[in-house]
């Protein structure tokens, strides 16, 4: 059976167990697919990439905000009403 893997970068769970830093090192700051047996058990995401991911969510939450909005009816302002 084939496994859809969502990263670049995967290691065993016995490379994870022998030397952690090691693989987490591997990923380069990327998240890493741990495998069991050939199959995706878990992933392992650094935090510089916990953050970016973040990052990503926040933006498309955002987009998603700017798109709802997009066709509101405009309110004209001078800055002396501010």
């Amino acid at each position: 059976m084939t496994h859809q893997i969502l990263t670049e970068i995967a290691a065993s769970i016995s490379e994870l167990k022998a030397n952690p830093m090691k693989v987490v090192a591997s990923g380069d700051g990327m998240p890493i697919a741990v495998l069991n047996r050939n199959e995706p058990a878990f992933y392992c995401v650094p935090a510089q990439a916990y953050e970016a991911l973040m990052e990503l969510i926040d933006d498309a939450e955002l987009l998603k905000l700017v798109k709802e909005r997009t066709n509101e009816e405009s309110v004209k302002v001078s800055l002396d009403d501010l």
